[in-house]
């Protein structure tokens, strides 16, 4: 895919990127949004209980103006830990956004949110 390629086009909200002269950015980077993510989670009990553990694959488009929109699981683990990586996900601050030739862009995003059970 060459660089800047939108890969969807909407009339009214704009073209959908995968990649991007710079990428879209978490308030304080990677490690600020880990952080988040390790505190916004809350293991289903029902899943605790059942012993259900993995890894959900999330997509999302991050606006021009940073917010989130689109969610959708793209790899699911079972549905209640599916709906809790969608809830953290939706729940995110704005994000810096995307960027394509200096102007903001509209940029897809996909995020890997792992549940681990501890002995």
């Amino acid at each position: 895919m060459a660089l800047g390629k939108p890969v969807q086009k909407s009339e009214e909200e704009g073209e959908i990127f995968l990649v991007v002269e710079e990428q879209p950015m978490f308030p304080g980077g990677m490690e600020e949004m880990m952080k988040f993510l390790q505190k916004e989670i809350k293991y289903p009990k029902e899943a605790m209980d059942k012993k259900i553990q993995g890894r959900v694959i999330v997509q999302f488009v991050v606006n021009k103006d940073g917010s989130i929109c689109e969610d959708t699981v793209v790899k699911s683990v079972d549905p209640l830990l599916d709906a809790e990586a969608l809830r953290v996900v939706l729940s995110m601050p704005n994000w810096t956004p995307g960027k394509q030739k200096g102007d903001p862009v509209r940029v897809r995003f996909t995020l890997p949110v792992s549940f681990r059970l501890s002995n």
